[in-house]
């Protein structure tokens, strides 16, 4: 099953890549390493995160306070939010609500 993110969830990775790149030469790519091999665990097996909402799931990186919020469609794993962990819970959710329309 193909992964996608919406272009949001898109923006948030490429800017917190950024942001830790400029705060440490090679932590934002060190950060993109993770978000990419939580991509990879929730390919594998999409259903091993408890839901966090009705339709959502979250996968936690291991090393980053980020957790990629995602929804497993008939044809697609959708990431809708690379969220931070420690910042506004659930500001994600009115994309979901659009995504639905």
């Amino acid at each position: 099953m193909e992964i996608r993110f919406l272009d949001v969830a898109q923006h948030e990775l490429d800017d917190t890549v950024e942001y830790y790149n400029s705060e440490s030469p090679g932590l934002g790519d060190q950060f993109l390493l993770e978000v990419l091999s939580s991509v990879q665990r929730i390919k594998q097996f999409p259903e091993a995160w408890q839901p966090f909402t009705q339709n959502s799931r979250r996968c936690k990186t291991r090393r980053f306070p980020y957790g990629l919020t995602y929804q497993i469609l008939e044809s697609e794993i959708l990431v809708v939010a690379l969220a931070h962990l420690h910042r506004k819970p659930d500001y994600w959710l009115e994309r979901i609500r659009k995504q639905l329309k």
